[in-house]
């Protein structure tokens, strides 16, 4: 019976999956954009499974040392050398393996007489469709131009265009850069990104990274557009509805929640979209006889069962939960969360609602 829940909900989020195969950008820049999201979040593990898929997709491996040494530039050495390092280890697995990729062309060299301050700033005009001089600080100027604009530009491995799906990848993975997002969503278009591939980048992060990241590309890329930007994290096009405010449950929640149904239980299984603010968990509670399967959809978040760690959730992880298990779930600290929760059906099945998730526990949680 559980399996066949399990199989019947996998169903609700292929929806999910169709779209993003028959979006305007390639399952190749689809990778290019989540792989620079996760070697800016400086998360090593979700980093290593989207170059598996990124190679998988066509991208070769120089392709990707590319994307993650151009990311130095927009968030730093540390963050560009560990998703190298990752990167490293990941092509030395899948060499153990056996598996096969490929490892493509490096960049071709420049000529004996290239200019990169001359270069840098034709690439610099083009891509901010103006001159741009940063007389405040002459050196950074200096640097933009010749350096980031001219010498890693010209480095053929990856088109303008590619390089800009990457930036904005990492640039969404940074709070508080929002005016740069939107200068290089504006750059994007003008670098050779169509609109339609643009449209699809606050989707591809929705669905691989999360919705704050994706909040952000949104809101920038709707400037770009010249469209409505999103109000909120959750306001942005889900998988799933976000629904109402979850008043009837809100007692045992800390933080605002939101529910939305799926189906209404006539069949006998009775399915709910949740939708969880950052912050927001539930209170420690038992399902009785029944049980409970949670998919999750997007965000981040977690999950702990009493007497055990807690687990970090992301879109596409499944959590079977037993009934007469302790266990609580909500949203991590800085992301919005989505799961469907399925009540396994039983006769005489209830829940009993515990206490409250300690906020010193909960603190401790990355």
């Amino acid at each position: 019976m559980r399996t066949t829940i399990i199989a019947a909900a996998l169903l609700l989020i292929g929806t999910n999956i169709k779209a993003q195969q028959n979006m305007a950008l390639t399952e190749k820049r689809q990778s290019l954009v989540t792989i620079a999201a996760f070697g800016a979040k400086g998360d090593q593990q979700r980093l290593a499974e989207a170059v598996e898929k990124g190679l998988e997709a066509g991208l070769t491996a120089n392709q990707v040392k590319e994307a993650l040494s151009h990311m130095y530039a927009y968030a730093g050495f540390p963050r560009s050398l560990n998703a190298l390092g990752t990167l490293q280890a990941t092509l030395a697995k899948l060499d153990g393996e056996g598996k096969t990729y490929t490892m493509g062309s490096d960049a071709d060299p420049l000529p004996a007489d290239y200019d990169a301050l001359k270069q840098g700033t034709e690439v610099q005009t083009r891509l901010s469709g103006r001159a741009f001089n940063y007389e405040f600080a002459p050196a950074t100027d200096y640097y933009l131009k010749a350096h980031l604009f001219g010498d890693i530009f010209a480095r053929n491995t990856l088109t303008f265009d590619e390089r800009e799906l990457v930036t904005l990848g990492i640039i969404a993975s940074l709070p508080g850069c929002e005016s740069q997002l939107r200068s290089h969503a504006n750059g994007a278009l003008r670098m050779g990104v169509s609109r339609d591939e643009l449209r699809d980048v606050p989707a591809v992060l929705l669905a691989n990274v999360g919705p704050d990241e994706a909040f952000r590309a949104q809101n920038a890329v709707a400037l770009a557009l010249g469209e409505e930007p999103a109000t909120a994290p959750a306001d942005i096009a889900s998988p799933f509805p976000k629904g109402q405010p979850n008043t009837a449950y809100a007692q045992y929640f800390i933080g605002n929640s939101y529910l939305a149904p799926l189906a209404d239980g006539e069949g006998k299984l009775r399915v709910s979209n949740v939708t969880f603010e950052p912050g927001c968990r539930n209170n420690w509670h038992i399902h009785h006889k029944g049980g409970q399967i949670l998919i999750c959809v997007s965000g981040r978040g977690w999950y702990q069962e009493w007497g055990k760690p807690a687990r970090e959730l992301h879109p596409g992880d499944v959590v079977d939960i037993p009934a007469e298990t302790k266990h609580w779930h909500g949203a991590a600290k800085d992301s919005w969360f989505q799961h469907i929760a399925m009540g396994v059906p039983a006769e005489g099945a209830s829940t009993t609602w515990l206490e409250e998730v300690d906020d010193s526990q909960y603190g401790q949680l990355r």
